[in-house]
């Protein structure tokens, strides 16, 4: 049995868990410490530190997934919206091997619960191109074809209606503007026939925490692609992570 630790850094908390890669489940109780303010990469890696420290006997020296709430591109951080503004240009693997001493794979939050979802949860076994979109403060989205990741999609920003469109279909809208679940629901057809159109994707995949309550809003859309639950919930980022820290072991 393969066992990665996951770790999944947000801007309040960073959570982790060593995760059973043959089960895609987590192979101990997640742990959690609270996110240090300022949420400077030296701050934040003494953080993650306190988590492989607490599962060192479950890992031993195997590789270490680690989310950000950011693009990543070749390990390296580009812009950062939810934590300090250092990060912005900080070469994070490289920053978090040299500090922790171990394997470290860095990747977008969406991006890792996409995997995840496609490994182990709502859309294991689908062929081509599933698009995973998690509905929340924004919307987040993560385009996996055949397995094969593109990282850092940002299509919650795509143009619908002449409006970026998670401005006007993301959860934070919906509360902001106490909509109903069938006003809400038009504002999330545009968003996805607008993003069927462009993809032709073979599978949607909702996730974020509104998707516990899928029942109230996805029947509602009239899509040629199917569109489902994520299964994994809010383990997606951790068990992602651990997942392409195990495939990229350098």
């Amino acid at each position: 049995m393969s066992t990665v630790l996951g770790i999944d850094i947000g801007g309040s908390g960073v959570k982790g868990a060593p995760v059973d890669l043959d089960k895609g489940e987590f192979a101990a109780d997640r742990f959690r410490i609270d996110t240090p303010q300022p949420a400077t990469p030296e701050a934040v890696v003494d953080v993650v530190g306190q988590i492989i420290e607490h599962f060192a006997e479950a890992i031993g020296d195997a590789p270490v997934g680690i989310t950000v709430p950011a693009p990543v591109r070749h390990g390296k951080i580009p812009m950062m919206a939810n934590l300090d503004d250092s990060w912005e240009g900080l070469e994070a693997e490289k920053f978090f091997e040299d500090k922790l001493g171990r394997n470290v794979t860095i990747v977008n939050d969406a991006d890792a619960a996409g995997l995840a979802e496609v490994q182990y949860g709502a859309a294991k076994g689908t062929e081509g191109v599933v698009i995973l979109t998690t509905l929340g403060t924004g919307i987040g989205t993560a385009i996996i074809n055949d397995g094969i990741l593109l990282p850092n999609t940002e299509l919650g920003h795509i143009e619908v209606d002449g409006h970026d469109a998670e401005t006007r279909a993301a959860t934070s809208v919906k509360e902001a503007k106490d909509l109903s679940w069938s006003e809400w629901a038009e504002r999330l057809q545009r968003y996805y026939e607008t993003m069927e159109m462009l993809f032709w994707p073979d599978l949607f995949v909702v996730g974020g925490g509104v998707s516990k309550k899928h029942a109230k809003f996805l029947p509602l859309l009239e899509l040629d692609t199917p569109i489902v639950p994520a299964q994994l919930q809010n383990k997606a980022g951790i068990i992602g992570a651990a997942w392409l820290a195990e495939q990229r072991k350098h």
